[in-house]
């Protein structure tokens, strides 16, 4: 299995990296660790993974110094050329896309950036992969594509036909443009519709290490919609077992019923947790309490979510097992040795 993971920089890439490599795949994995939070911790992720950023500076493909079958390489998605050229040279037996422009609030700032990466940098991998077949490509879809349903828990079969933010619209488009390469050229493609992920080495945008930030340095909080959320928290390692599963096995096209070899899954902890019982198991762990500022709901958010995950422990015996205490536990023990609490 040869596979080309992208995003490999970010926070559920490099768990994924991780878990390929040290089973044994060969790895490519590339990133082009922009600058949306701060790059030092992408470095050190990287530098997780044996790869070291003194070496960026190469062309060449960098070998990791843990894992001889990975190999890591700074790459643009926009840039078709170079990408093209990297199928051709590799020929992938599989694709793992987990690289995208994240953020719901941040694409109210900056729209282009959404474009660029979650648009243009998805269209050019499903050319590369037109051109040069793969076993299965698997991509990271979202959970902000339900939007403002009501009806919980998600599921697929709802109608995700009206996005409130340019990333869930970005992220609903790449589905979309899916299901077009699925049909026109017989590529088998599955997109994973994320929900709220964390864990250590998390992304610093994410409520988890902004709440912890804020605490240990004695910051009040802002707690949206005046508490009143509920989110369905998975842990990263529940996360990346699943997209993993999902990789090694696409569903055949026969099973389907227009036998377009495309699916859409939830992928999330079936639990959806009040978000103030959150903040306080997070409290218990870091040992300190937090000041809490209420706020209302801000553009692009939702009140709830909720994965309606049966089809994927149908299909590939997904089984999320980490309960909220264990995984902010780990996430708290993390967190206070990494930023030097501890």
């Amino acid at each position: 299995m040869k596979t080309l993971l992208t995003g490999a920089a970010g926070f559920i890439g490099h768990y994924t990296a991780k878990l390929l490599a040290e089973r044994g795949d060969e790895v490519i994995a590339i990133d082009n660790i922009n600058d949306y939070y701060p790059v030092s911790l992408k470095y050190d992720r990287l530098k997780d993974l044996g790869i070291d950023s003194d070496t960026f500076y190469s062309h060449d493909p960098i070998v990791s110094t843990k894992y001889p079958n990975l190999k890591f390489i700074k790459m643009e998605l926009r840039d078709s050329g170079e990408l093209m050229h990297l199928f051709d040279k590799e020929q992938f037996t599989h694709v793992c896309h987990l690289a995208a422009q994240a953020g719901v609030r941040y694409s109210l700032k900056n729209p282009q950036a959404y474009m660029e990466s979650n648009m243009v940098g998805f269209l050019n991998l499903l050319e590369a992969v037109r051109h040069n077949p793969v076993q299965h490509f698997t991509y990271a879809s979202s959970s902000s594509v339900y939007a403002m349903n009501k009806e919980v828990p998600f599921s697929t079969s709802q109608k995700v036909d009206n996005p409130i933010s340019l990333y869930a619209a970005t992220k609903k488009s790449n589905e979309l443009m899916a299901h077009v390469y699925s049909h026109l050229y017989n590529i088998p493609t599955t997109g994973l519709r994320f929900f709220t992920v964390y864990g250590p080495w998390g992304r610093p945008d994410m409520a988890p290490m902004l709440f912890a930030n804020a605490i240990m340095k004695g910051e009040p909080i802002k707690v949206f919609n005046n508490g009143d959320m509920m989110r369905d928290f998975t842990y990263i390692d529940d996360i990346v077992s699943g997209v993993v599963k999902v990789l090694d096995k696409n569903i055949p096209s026969e099973t389907l019923s227009d036998g377009i070899p495309y699916n859409v899954y939830n992928i999330g902890n079936n639990a959806p947790v009040k978000l103030m019982h959150f903040i306080q198991t997070l409290e218990n762990a870091l040992g300190k309490t937090a000041e809490k500022i209420m706020m209302p709901m801000q553009p692009g958010d939702v009140p709830q979510t909720y994965a309606d995950v049966t089809e994927l422990i149908r299909d590939y015996d997904f089984k999320p097992s980490t309960s909220i205490e264990a995984g902010v536990e780990q996430f708290a023990n993390w967190f206070l040795k990494y930023y030097g609490y501890s």
